[in-house]
């Protein structure tokens, strides 16, 4: 979740960057404009925990890594840094990025009331011009529901929507589980 005012007079990316490893408070960055982040809820982290945890026993020992929400995405030619709930890279690239990640193969967002129109709007228009993204989750933390965003051959996004007592697969990683163990414990 963003402010709807930056804090600051516009910065540069290297003076964000700066700033940001000794921040106390998560910041998004937006072509030179810095907002503050809101804290989340116990069922937003709680299901980010566990989409975390399910694809990190997936991916273990194998090319991919999993983050989570304090990892930011880089996105070059727009300006900006997002703190994505999840992501999945799979890149040497970012693998050697310390701070943040350039080139994820799938993003996931569990959404919030304030975030949910940003999260399917700007910011998936934003995740969308990624050459390598080729899948984004949006996690309903009010409804056992999620939308997932497949990109297609000819740079389409394709969405598949999956609710409670559905099996969801995430192709890009070969990796299936029930909608339910994403809210395990909610």
């Amino acid at each position: 979740m963003i402010a709807t005012q930056p804090l600051t007079d516009k910065l540069s990316s290297e003076q964000y960057l700066k700033d940001e490893e000794k921040s106390l408070v998560k910041r998004e960055y937006i072509n030179g404009e810095v907002y503050e982040m809101a804290g989340a809820s116990s069922n937003h982290i709680t299901i980010a925990g566990n989409i975390f945890f399910l694809l990190k026993s997936h991916l273990r020992g194998g090319n991919c890594r999993v983050y989570i929400s304090d990892m930011k995405v880089r996105i070059d030619h727009l300006n900006v840094f997002y703190y994505p709930d999840v992501i999945v890279t799979c890149t040497e690239e970012d693998k050697s990025l310390n701070y943040y990640k350039k080139q994820p193969k799938i993003i996931i967002e569990v959404l919030s009331d304030s975030t949910e129109s940003l999260d399917r709007g700007d910011k998936f228009a934003d995740y969308r011009s990624i050459d390598t993204l080729e899948e984004y989750l949006l996690i309903s933390q009010t409804k056992k529901r999620l939308d997932l965003f497949t990109k297609k051959d000819n740079n389409a996004w394709e969405l598949t929507s999956f609710s409670e007592g559905e099996k969801f697969r995430l192709n890009s990683i070969n990796f299936t589980c029930e909608v339910t163990d994403i809210y395990e414990d909610i």
